[in-house]
C-alpha cells in the first residue's frame, strides 16, 4: 500500500482518520478483513465506546453446552399450559380430532415463526430490543412491547408458582388437609363447615384456606399473608436463578426442565394402574370428527400453538442470542416444537388417566347415595319392591345394576319421577365435566390424589413438578426483559435483576389480596393475547417484507451452511402473516362478542357465579392492552419524524485498525462493495474517484440503503462466517 496513504498513516498514528468508501477502494492491495473495520455511522468515533462494544461482543456469555441450551428452550416453552390448558382444549374440541388442527397449525404457523425468532436472535446476538432496532428501526417498538408483555405475564405467572409452593408444603402431612371437610363447633355441637359441605373438601380448601377469596373483585379484603409469603419465596427463587444470567439459569434448567418429565412418566405409570384410567383415556381420544369443521376449534388451536412456543415474548430470542453463529437453529426449532407437542400429549394422557379414576370414584359415590334414596322410598312404600329386578343386591350394587333399576323406575314413575330426586350416575357425565387451569390443578387433580395410596408422596411430586414447570417458563419470561435491557442500556446484570424482582414483587401484591385471583384472571385473559398477536405479526412483516425474505434466506444459508427449505420462504412471506392476521381478527371479534367478566366464588352460596367487571376494572383491562401495545406506534412516530436518532443519518466511513464488519444485504449490487467482497484481484472493478461520501437516506448515492436502516447497531458490515457477530 502506498506510504502516503491515509491507511498507512493511521497504522503509524493514534489519530482518528475518516475516509469515504471510494478512498478505501482506491488502494489496489486487498484489505486484510480480519484486522480491519468498516463502521458506517453518522457519529464521530468514540474510542472508549467502541472499545466497550468490542469487549461486550467478545465477552458475551454463551451456553456451556448445546444440551443446556436445548433444555432452556424446552423449559421455557413447556409450561403450565401444557399440563392444564392443552388437555382441556383436547377434551372440549373433539378429543383425538383436536390433534389434527393443532398439528397442522404447529407446522404452518408455530414452527416457521419459532425458527424465525431463533434465527434472528442467533444472527444478531442481541435481545428483542436490539434485534428489531437492527432489522427495522421504525418497528423497534416491537422489542419494548415484548418487554412490557413479559412483565405483565411474569407478575401473575409467579403468583401461580406461589400457590404451588403453598400446596407443596401443605402436602407433607397425612391425611392431606384437603381430603376432608373441617369440623367446627357450634356451641356444644360439632358440625361440618357449611361452605365445605355444600361444595367439596378440595374446593373449600382452594377458595377458603388457600385464597380466602372475597365475593367479588370490588371487595379487596386486604392482603392474604400466607400467599404474600409464598409470592416472596417465588420471586426469591426466580431472582436466584437469574442473578448471574445464563451462567446461573442454565444450571437450574438441568433440573427444572427434566424433573417434570420424570414426574409425568411416574404419574402415567401409576395412573394406568388405577381403576377407571382406561375409561378416561378412551374418552379423551375418541375423535369427534365434526368438531374439525368448527372455526372456533381452529382459533383455539392456533392460540394454544402461539402461546405454547412462547412466540413474541422475547425469551426465545434472548436464549438464542447466546449461541454461536454456526449453530443449527433449524434443528433446534424442529426439535423443541415437537418435544413441546409430545409433552402436551403425554400430559393429556396423565390428566385423563387420573380423571378417569376420579370419575369412577365419583360415579360409585353417586350410585351409593342414590341407592340409599331408593331404599328409603322402598321402606316408606313410595316405591314398590316389584320395580327392583330380582338379581339386584343393594349390598354390592354395581353401576350397571343401578342404571337398569334407574331406567325401570323412570319408566314406571314417569309422571312423578322428578320428585324422587334420583340422578342417572353416568360415567360419561363425570368424564364430560370440563376442567382447566387452576380448577384442574388445585381442585380436580388434588381430589383425585386423595384417593391414591401414599397420597402425600404423589401430592409432593405433583406440586414440585408445577413449581419446576413454572420456574422454567419464568426464567424465559424474565430473560425476555433482562437480556434486551442489559444489552441496550448496559446496566449491571445483578443490580437490574434484583431490582426487577423486588419491583415485580411489590406490584404483584395486588394478586395476593383476597380478591387477587380475579386480577390473575384479568391479566391472564387480556394482558397478553392481543398485544402479542400484533407483535408477532409485525415481527413477521419486519423480516419477510421490510428486511426481505430473500436476503434473510441468504443470510441463513451463510450462517447455517445450508439453505433452509423453500417451505419457510412461502410460510414467512404469505402463510404465517395471513394466518396471524385471521387469528388477530378472530381474537378481536371474540373480545367484542364475549362480555368481559370473571367467575366469582360466592361464599354464602358455596358456588361460582359469573360477574361482569365494574367500570374501574374495565379501565384497568383496557389500559393493559393499550400500554402493552403503546411502544409500537410511539417508536414508529418518533423515528419516522426523526424525533429520535435511528442511526440512518450516516455521512462517512470510519476506518481503524481492528476487525471488519460487512453486511452486503443492505447495499446495491453494483456499488463499491464488489471490490471489498472480491476474492480474486482480477475481479475487482477499476478504482473509484478519490472521494464519494454517503449523503444519507434521501440521496441517490450508490451507497443508498435498499431497506430500513439498522438502528442502534448502525449499517455495519458483518462477516457472516466469523464465530462472533459484532452487532
Amino acid at each position: 500500500m502506498p506510504k502516503n496513504s491515509k491507511v498507512t498513516q493511521r497504522e503509524h498514528s493514534s489519530e482518528h482518520v475518516t475516509e469515504s468508501v471510494a478512498d478505501l477502494l482506491a488502494h489496489q492491495e486487498p484489505v486484510d478483513y480480519k484486522r480491519s473495520v468498516l463502521n458506517v455511522t453518522g457519529e464521530g468515533w468514540d474510542k472508549q465506546k467502541e472499545g466497550d462494544e468490542d469487549l461486550d461482543a467478545e465477552n458475551r456469555p454463551a451456553w456451556n453446552s448445546k444440551l443446556q441450551y436445548i433444555l432452556a428452550q424446552i423449559g421455557y416453552s413447556v409450561g403450565l399450559g401444557n399440563v392444564w390448558r392443552f388437555p382441556y382444549l383436547c377434551q372440549k374440541n373433539g378429543g383425538g380430532a383436536y390433534l389434527v388442527p393443532y398439528l397442522v397449525l404447529l407446522i404452518i404457523i408455530g414452527l416457521p415463526l419459532f425458527f424465525l425468532e431463533l434465527a434472528v436472535g442467533q444472527r444478531i446476538r442481541r435481545g428483542s430490543i436490539g434485534v428489531w432496532n437492527y432489522i427495522c428501526p421504525r418497528l423497534g417498538g416491537i422489542g419494548y412491547a415484548s418487554c412490557l408483555v413479559c412483565f405483565f405475564v411474569g407478575l401473575y405467572y409467579n403468583v401461580i408458582i406461589g400457590w404451588s409452593i403453598f400446596y407443596f408444603f401443605k402436602s407433607f402431612q397425612y391425611p392431606l388437609p384437603w381430603s376432608e371437610c373441617p369440623i367446627v363447633k357450634n356451641g356444644s355441637v360439632a358440625v361440618v363447615e357449611t361452605e365445605c359441605e355444600r361444595s367439596s373438601a378440595t374446593t373449600y380448601f382452594w377458595y377458603r384456606e388457600t385464597l380466602d377469596i372475597s365475593n367479588s373483585i370490588s371487595e379487596s379484603g386486604g392482603l392474604n399473608w400466607k400467599m404474600t409469603v409464598c409470592l416472596l419465596v417465588a420471586w426469591s427463587l426466580v431472582g436466584l436463578a437469574m442473578i448471574k444470567g445464563i451462567q446461573s439459569s442454565g444450571k437450574v434448567m438441568y433440573f427444572s426442565s427434566l424433573f417434570p418429565y420424570l414426574v409425568l412418566v411416574c404419574f402415567l405409570v401409576r395412573g394406568l394402574l388405577l381403576r377407571g384410567a382406561v375409561d378416561g383415556i378412551m374418552h379423551m381420544f375418541t375423535p369427534k370428527l365434526d368438531k374439525m369443521l368448527d372455526p372456533q376449534v381452529w382459533r383455539e388451536a392456533a392460540t394454544q400453538v402461539f402461546f405454547a412456543l412462547g412466540l413474541g415474548f422475547g425469551g426465545v430470542i434472548a436464549f438464542s442470542s447466546y449461541n454461536k453463529q454456526d449453530n443449527n437453529c433449524h434443528f433446534d426449532a424442529t426439535l423443541v416444537s415437537f418435544i413441546n407437542f409430545f409433552t402436551s400429549v403425554l400430559a393429556t394422557l396423565v390428566v385423563f388417566a387420573v380423571l378417569g379414576f376420579k370419575a369412577n370414584i365419583m360415579n360409585e359415590k353417586c350410585v351409593v347415595e342414590n341407592a340409599e334414596k331408593i331404599l328409603g322410598y322402598l321402606n316408606t312404600n313410595v316405591l314398590s319392591h316389584d320395580l327392583i329386578p330380582p338379581h339386584v343386591n343393594f349390598s354390592h350394587l354395581t353401576a350397571k345394576d343401578y342404571n337398569e333399576m334407574y331406567r325401570v323406575i323412570m319408566t314406571v314413575k314417569e309422571g312423578h319421577f322428578k320428585e324422587l330426586g334420583l340422578d342417572a350416575c353416568l360415567l360419561e357425565d363425570e368424564l364430560n365435566k370440563s376442567v382447566q387451569g387452576t380448577g384442574l390443578a388445585f381442585i380436580a387433580f388434588t381430589e383425585a390424589m386423595t384417593h391414591f395410596p401414599a397420597s402425600p408422596f404423589w401430592s409432593v411430586m405433583f406440586f414440585l413438578m408445577l413449581i419446576n414447570l413454572g420456574l422454567g417458563s419464568m426464567i424465559g419470561t424474565m430473560s425476555g426483559i433482562t437480556t434486551p435491557i442489559i444489552d441496550t442500556f448496559k446496566v449491571r446484570k445483578e443490580v437490574f435483576t434484583v431490582g426487577c424482582c423486588i419491583f415485580a414483587f411489590l406490584v404483584g401484591l395486588i394478586f395476593v389480596q383476597r380478591s387477587g385471583n380475579y386480577f390473575v384472571t384479568m391479566f391472564d385473559d387480556y394482558s397478553a393475547t392481543l398485544p402479542l398477536t400484533v407483535v408477532v405479526i409485525l415481527e413477521n412483516i419486519a423480516v419477510a417484507w421490510i428486511y426481505g425474505t430473500k436476503k434473510f434466506m441468504q443470510e441463513l444459508t451463510e450462517m447455517l451452511g445450508f439453505r433452509p427449505y423453500q417451505f419457510y420462504y412461502y410460510a414467512w412471506k404469505y402463510v404465517s402473516p395471513i394466518c396471524m392476521a385471521v387469528l388477530m381478527t378472530a381474537s378481536i371479534i371474540q373480545l367484542g362478542v364475549s362480555p368481559p367478566g370473571y367467575s366469582a366464588w360466592i361464599r354464602e352460596e358455596a358456588a361460582e357465579k359469573f360477574l361482569f367487571y365494574p367500570t374501574w376494572a374495565m379501565a384497568i383491562l383496557i389500559s393493559l392492552i393499550i400500554l402493552a401495545s403503546l411502544p409500537l406506534p410511539l417508536v414508529f412516530i418518533l423515528r419516522q419524524f426523526h424525533l429520535v436518532s435511528d442511526g440512518s443519518n450516516a455521512l462517512s466511513v470510519t476506518y481503524k485498525k481492528g476487525r471488519m464488519m460487512k453486511d452486503i444485504s443492505n447495499l446495491e449490487d453494483n456499488d463499491e462493495t464488489r471490490f471489498i467482497l472480491s476474492k480474486v484481484p482480477s475481479e475487482t472493478p477499476s478504482p473509484m474517484p478519490t472521494h464519494r461520501s454517503y449523503l444519507g437516506p434521501g440521496s441517490n448515492s450508490p451507497m443508498e440503503m435498499s431497506a430500513a436502516p439498522n438502528g442502534r447497531y448502525g449499517s455495519g458490515y458483518l462477516l457472516a462466517s466469523t464465530p462472533e457477530s459484532e452487532l
